[in-house]
């Protein structure tokens, strides 16, 4: 009777585990597929693709370009592509989610829901952005909302993966929020420089240069922030070693990312690998630290040995 109840449980915890397991993997996917769409997009706009299809959703009336695809109209149309492979991917998330709601943490079906709401939100903002012919608001947004995106996905994929807390995280959680937040707010200002080409427009006409010098000085904070989570981390008896591994990647990082603002503008973005490569780094450098945050909360809250941060606990 005891080994009949034993194998029983043992069925149940792998048929709770694997759609799990299932929604981990499609989740880290979408990371990945979400930082090679900023990727894209960053170079679509520094080479001037922006506006490459005239039109929206589809490009020159038909959804393969084959006559009119040159470099400029390829960029364009495989960042449209890989968008809307991400929709559909956030659509089977949520659908997932909620079909198995029963076998997963309650925040999972709701966090998955959010998630979908932001790369619809996404859209619009992309389709607007051509219809409007790049106005720079549109444009910034655009990037700031598939920051948010990229970050939430990263929430769902942290939480949801395998870790055994020390319990000695302590406040670098809010540490981390705060390096994150400020890497954001950063990434924003870098947007509204690009979208408005507030660089050539400084050196060439002396106009616009408060809104590049605002990107320059933003640079102190979210650096002096992520140097001293890192700092901490080193500071921090017995901490987990992931976590360590996260604050050596974000300060590896935040360092890469200045060097590489110092090469754009020394080259006065002339290099559109490097200023792609800026972007690129940026986007890398918050989803590290936003992932140092989640597992630095869940470790402060248990980890996987306690339910009081709700990350387990599965659906009534």
């Amino acid at each position: 009777m005891t080994e009949f109840v034993l194998q029983r449980q043992n069925t149940d915890t792998i048929e709770q585990s694997q759609p799990r397991e299932r929604i981990r993997r499609l989740v880290w996917k979408l990371c990945v597929a979400t930082l090679i769409l900023m990727a894209i997009g960053s170079a679509t706009r520094v080479m001037n693709a922006g506006l490459a299809c005239p039109d929206w959703p589809l490009c020159y009336g038909t959804l393969v370009p084959t006559q009119q695809m040159n470099f400029q109209v390829f960029l364009e149309w495989f960042h449209r592509l890989d968008a809307a492979l991400i929709g559909l991917g956030a659509i089977a998330l949520t659908v997932v989610s909620w079909w198995n709601r029963n076998f997963l943490p309650r925040w999972l079906p709701w966090a998955a829901i959010f998630a979908l709401s932001l790369i619809v939100f996404q859209g619009v903002l992309g389709g607007l952005t051509v219809t409007e012919l790049l106005r720079f608001d549109i444009v910034t947004a655009h990037l700031g909302t598939a920051l948010l995106f990229f970050s939430a996905l990263l929430v769902i994929g942290t939480a949801l993966t395998p870790y055994q807390g020390t319990g000695n995280a302590g406040k670098l959680a809010w540490l981390g929020l705060a390096a994150a937040v400020l890497v954001y707010v950063q990434s924003l200002l870098g947007a509204l420089v690009g979208s408005r080409w507030a660089l050539h427009q400084c050196l060439t006409g002396q106009q616009l240069c408060s809104v590049m010098y605002s990107h320059i000085g933003g640079v102190v904070p979210p650096t002096l922030a992520t140097l001293v989570l890192v700092l901490l981390s080193w500071r921090t008896p017995a901490l987990h070693p992931a976590l360590r591994r996260l604050a050596n990647m974000a300060g590896g990082l935040i360092l890469l990312q200045i060097l590489l603002g110092l090469a754009t503008f020394r080259l006065h973005l002339q290099v559109e690998p490097l200023t792609v490569s800026h972007q690129f780094v940026g986007a890398a450098l918050l989803g590290v630290l936003v992932g140092y945050t989640v597992l630095a909360i869940r470790d402060v809250y248990g980890g996987s040995r306690s339910d009081r941060a709700g990350l387990n606990r599965p659906a009534a």
